[in-house]
């Protein structure tokens, strides 16, 4: 595994990954949108276990999920770029937009179709989910 690096747009904030990813997926549900900016988020699955943040000190914004459960959603104070989401899970979804290099990043399911706005495209030829997939 080669490590993974990345952060907000300032620099302020920066981490590391240092263990194989868990998947590539696509949110397409309401709360993406808003941290997106309007489409779906697209996000690394980092085991937590290898995620370290290196700089800095990110804000949390933190509300139900789809279960009910809380999350958070972390992002820099400085210029506000998304970078990951924290969860009851034993992974982080990072934003692949915060990865220095998200080149050979390649989604393979798409989650909250239910909630995806009409004008944004889903690869039939992935899995998708009108909410998250059963457990």
């Amino acid at each position: 595994m080669t490590k993974l690096e990345g952060g907000c747009q300032c620099g302020a904030v920066r981490y590391e990954i240092t263990e194989d990813l868990m998947g590539v997926g696509v949110c397409h549900c309401r709360a993406c949108q808003y941290a997106s900016g309007g489409g779906p988020n697209y996000v690394a699955l980092a085991p937590k276990s290898g995620f370290r943040i290196t700089k800095g000190e990110p804000k949390r914004f933190v509300r139900a999920g789809g279960s009910g459960a809380d999350v958070a959603r972390v992002f820099c104070a400085e210029c506000g770029t998304p970078l990951w989401s924290e969860a009851a899970l034993p992974f982080l979804p990072v934003k692949a937009g915060s990865l220095d290099d998200n080149s050979t990043l390649e989604p393979a399911v798409h989650l909250w179709t239910s909630a995806a706005p009409p004008w944004h495209p889903i690869d039939p030829a992935r899995p998708a989910f009108p909410e998250n997939p059963p457990r």
